[in-house]
């Protein structure tokens, strides 16, 4: 792998991760996803000094919403 291949990756990569980054701040403006880890069902543990938060219905929800989507993604690209 030469130099120009490895500067290539870490422009993607960073440009990734900017993408991301700028996503995630326009995602804090939307008040429904502000609820997101503190649904009922989640668990949170509090003590002196921490804080322990368990998101198991988060998470649930976040995989059914992927699965759907990746599944109509799937569909339309493999559409004939």
């Amino acid at each position: 792998m030469d130099l120009g291949q490895i500067g290539r990756i870490l422009l993607f990569i960073g440009i990734t991760v900017a993408l991301l980054g700028a996503l995630l701040m326009l995602a804090a403006r939307i008040p429904a996803l502000s609820r997101l880890g503190s649904l009922p069902g989640d668990i949170r543990i509090e003590g002196s000094g921490f804080t322990c938060l368990f998101p198991i219905v988060t998470t649930i929800l976040l995989s059914v919403i992927a699965t759907i989507v990746l599944n109509v993604i799937i569909r339309i690209i493999n559409r004939p």
